[in-house]
């Protein structure tokens, strides 16, 4: 229980419409939102900062005051002390209608809300490749959108992953959606970047842009997974090939020998199934004594060594281990 009042509220508006918030912005402090486990829930914010000080006379009751509530060095407090005042002097309703106008934008937010659930069923992409769990969106059906549905439709879709920019600072997207079918564009936001692929568009988060070892390293026992610093675990799904085993990554000019299809380059193979090339990097290899014989989460060999690689929240579980 959270003992915001309508005081508050209004304060909150008109502080966020100063600092030039949008309709969710303007929807100031929520009713109730989730919590943890539970919620917060605000059941004060109708009733008039008047209205509870005079319930707390009548009953005795003895608050603390806050002393830096007196600086109106701080812009809250500026709004509270010096402008709100002289707006309920003038209008006398100013914090009821200036907290009415916050439920306004609040139910204006559910159906931006709305709406943008109803084009992200419209928009959900599907990659090539089914074990990786990257959140994708269609990008050919988001270009049909007008700019401001496919921004409402992105703020709604990553609300849970990163904060996205105000309006002013959108030319990335602009960039990225508009680039050339060859180009490889990226818009950078706090906790992670949009990149194309194909005509999809795929969310990575932080984890993707987080350090990892990308050096050869030893697999002593290929019966138990073998975890990669900063880059997921593999596991062998099936027989264990002999050998000295050892997991490395791309460094170009790499050639599996494939039974019925000879010597095959690497980046052809990667390209034919379909992997994201900013992927490709952090594939795992398996090499046994020196020689890659198979690529993780792709059965380029029927007969060969299957290998599975999960990858932190980017990649799903491909069978249990």
């Amino acid at each position: 229980m959270l003992a915001q009042h309508q005081d508050d509220q209004a304060e909150t508006l008109l502080y966020r419409l100063l600092r030039g918030a949008g309709v969710r912005g303007l929807a100031a402090m929520a009713q109730s939102r989730s919590l943890g486990a539970g919620h917060a829930v605000r059941p004060l914010l109708e009733v008039p900062r008047k209205t509870l000080e005079a319930y707390a006379a009548r009953h005795g009751l003895q608050w603390v005051e806050d002393p830096s509530n007196d600086d109106s060095g701080f812009a809250r407090n500026f709004l509270r002390r010096d402008i709100l005042p002289k707006l309920a002097a003038y209008w006398p309703g100013a914090p009821a209608v200036l907290a009415r106008a916050a439920a306004h934008q609040a139910e204006a937010h559910g159906l931006l809300r709305d709406l943008a659930e109803i084009d992200l069923e419209r928009c959900r992409g599907q990659l090539e490749i089914s074990w990786l769990g990257t959140p994708c969106l269609d990008l050919s059906a988001l270009r049909q959108l007008t700019e401001a549905r496919q921004r409402n439709l992105l703020r709604h879709w990553l609300d849970n992953e990163t904060r996205m920019p105000d309006s002013r600072h959108w030319q990335g997207w602009a960039d990225l959606r508009d680039a050339v079918a060859d180009a490889s564009p990226v818009w950078r936001l706090e906790s992670g970047e949009l990149r194309r692929h194909g005509d999809q568009l795929l969310w990575l988060g932080e984890a993707w842009g987080a350090p990892w070892a990308s050096q050869e390293q030893p697999w002593p026992n290929g019966e138990r997974p073998l975890e990669l610093p900063g880059n997921g675990i593999v596991a062998f799904a099936g027989p264990v090939p002999d050998g000295r085993l050892s997991i490395a990554y791309r460094q170009g000019g790499e050639v599996l020998d494939l039974p019925g299809r000879g010597r095959r380059d690497l980046k052809k193979l990667l390209q034919e199934a379909g992997v994201p090339e900013f992927i490709r990097p952090r594939l795992p290899l398996l090499r046994r004594d020196g020689q890659v014989v198979a690529v993780a989460n792709l059965r380029l060999d029927p007969s060969g060594a299957e290998l599975r690689w999960q990858f932190s929240s980017v990649v799903r579980p491909v069978g249990a281990w």
